[in-house]
């Protein structure tokens, strides 16, 4: 089965797609003939980008310095790809920003993370979705989540805090979508593993994570089997490692733990006791 705007027909809108799992994205969707729109705030980079995409097979490449943060821009740049290309098929949100923050200080890390992580999401969606509906055709929008927006763990709240409620947005939409008059139109949570980008900020890929490469790759397989949580695995974790993660941090409400109690020292040994379970 392939999702059916996986085609050469498609033109697909990539976010934070000058590097990392947004240029894998687009270097896979051009590989499959699509015309690519690029959007990153790096103009070197979406330079480099735009060279890479077309030579592995892009129809058309279009790149755009917008931030998504700004809904005007994004308005801006919707009007710019429906007057070249008529439209637009798939639009993956994927731009997004690290950082540390802290519950109690600086507000500067939030805003930064919940304009980019969160409200670009957001506002890709509700500036291009309507025309994508419109067009009639078959099309998909994919939001990069984490799974830190799942399990959130300590160290960084700002951005576990815009994964986790890009995780809900998504949820909402995925059901916006297939009860609404845009069912042609389905949604898509990437949930990655480790991943070597520049966001990790290492000379060299460690050897459990996996390339962009791979992660888009599985990606593609799930969205063809019509999966709307795809929970990535690496080098290192594995599936099974992941969902029990999940179960435990769930469990935190229905048991009535503490809060985060995957990292709370009375409940360490319940924690790898619990991981030690098999099936």
């Amino acid at each position: 089965m392939t999702h059916p705007a996986f085609n050469s027909d498609s033109v697909a809108v990539i976010t934070g797609g000058a590097s990392g799992i947004g240029l894998a994205a687009a270097t896979k969707f051009a590989r499959m003939g699509m015309r690519i729109v690029v959007v990153d705030r790096d103009a070197e980079k979406l330079a480099e980008a735009a060279e890479k995409i077309s030579a592995a097979g892009a129809t058309e490449v279009m790149t755009s310095e917008a931030d998504v943060s700004d809904r005007a821009q994004l308005a801006a740049l919707e009007q710019q790809v429906t007057d070249r290309f008529g439209g637009t098929d798939i639009l993956m949100n994927n731009a997004g920003v690290g950082g540390k923050s802290s519950t109690i200080e600086d507000a500067a890390p939030w805003e930064k993370m919940l304009g980019i992580n969160l409200w670009g999401p957001i506002h890709g969606t509700q500036v291009f979705a309507p025309n994508m509906i419109a067009r009639g055709r078959p099309g998909a929008i994919i939001n990069t989540g984490s799974k830190q927006g799942i399990t959130t763990p300590p160290g960084n709240p700002a951005y576990n805090v815009s994964k986790a409620a890009l995780k809900a947005f998504t949820e909402a939409l995925s059901h916006e979508l297939r009860t609404g008059p845009g069912h042609r139109i389905t949604a898509h949570l990437l949930v990655p593993g480790f991943v070597y980008t520049g966001m990790i900020s290492a000379p060299e890929k460690p050897a459990s994570a996996w390339t962009a490469e791979q992660t888009i790759d599985f990606f593609v397989d799930s969205v063809n089997r019509g999966d709307f949580y795809i929970l990535c695995p690496d080098n290192d974790v594995s599936r099974d490692i992941d969902e029990k993660r999940v179960a435990w941090s769930v469990g935190d409400v229905i048991e009535n733990r503490p809060a985060l109690s995957r990292w709370h020292p009375d409940y360490k040994k319940a924690f790898e006791a619990f991981m030690a379970q098999t099936n």
